[in-house]
């Protein structure tokens, strides 16, 4: 059975590929500031406004069986030199972005017989890294926030969210972007590889369309960093 699906931010990364991977099989809804990659794929169009998260829901349905918050921000450096106002903007975009999200389409999502909500986190809020400072505190919140939402929520709607290591995605492109940059975080990992857009995507889908028995979970896409030492 077809099921309609929002993706907040599905106009590049893995936001992209997720739209990719499932807009033959169900009514896909992309709410981004963006439209340009999506011309060739089957789906609905939302114009999103990112300063402050308002989404043209007039093309939503009334039944909503999916939503996926894709934005994220990337911010790597020392603590001394991040100001308060770059916390403030991580966890705007973060967190505040997705519980604007969340609640714009509750009402839809509690038509659904059974919907599903999936967001994500880092590999950083539970293995401690250096420079993630700020990414950590905002995604800490996001994991804080998925588990709450899972048990308020259920048993109409599920919700979970992927913690993925780093990602080759444009958001991920400067700390990737030579040969050098691209081995040393190839060899942190104990898969000796990076992450692609489809590893998080697949998982993303299979929570969207396949899962009935999983909510209030935090899922590692991480190519073993997280929980392995080799």
């Amino acid at each position: 059975m077809k099921k309609n699906i929002l993706i907040i931010g599905g106009s590049s990364g893995i936001g992209l590929e997720i739209v990719r991977q499932i807009n033959e099989e169900h009514n896909v809804y992309v709410a981004s500031r963006t439209n340009e990659s999506l011309t060739q794929l089957k789906h609905k169009f939302l114009k999103i406004d990112i300063s402050d998260q308002t989404i043209d829901s007039s093309l939503i349905p009334e039944c909503l069986d999916g939503l996926v918050y894709c934005p994220g921000t990337i911010n790597l450096r020392p603590f001394r030199g991040i100001k308060p106002e770059t916390f403030i903007e991580d966890f705007n975009l973060n967190v505040m972005g997705a519980i604007k999200s969340i609640q714009a389409v509750l009402k839809n999502l509690n038509n659904s017989e059974h919907a599903s909500i999936v967001l994500f986190s880092t590999v950083a809020v539970q293995t401690g890294m250096p420079f993630h400072s700020s990414i950590a505190a905002s995604k800490g919140a996001i994991e804080g926030l998925t588990r709450s939402l899972a048990a308020e929520f259920a048993p109409k709607i599920s919700v979970n969210a992927i913690a993925p290591s780093i990602v080759d995605t444009p958001l991920s492109d400067k700390f990737l972007n030579n040969e050098a940059k691209m081995q040393r975080a190839v060899e942190r990992h104990p898969l000796k590889k990076v992450g692609s857009p489809g590893d998080l995507a697949s998982t993303a889908v299979f929570l969207l369309t396949n899962s009935s028995w999983i909510t209030g979970q935090v899922i590692g896409v991480d190519g073993g960093i997280g929980n392995l030492k080799i």
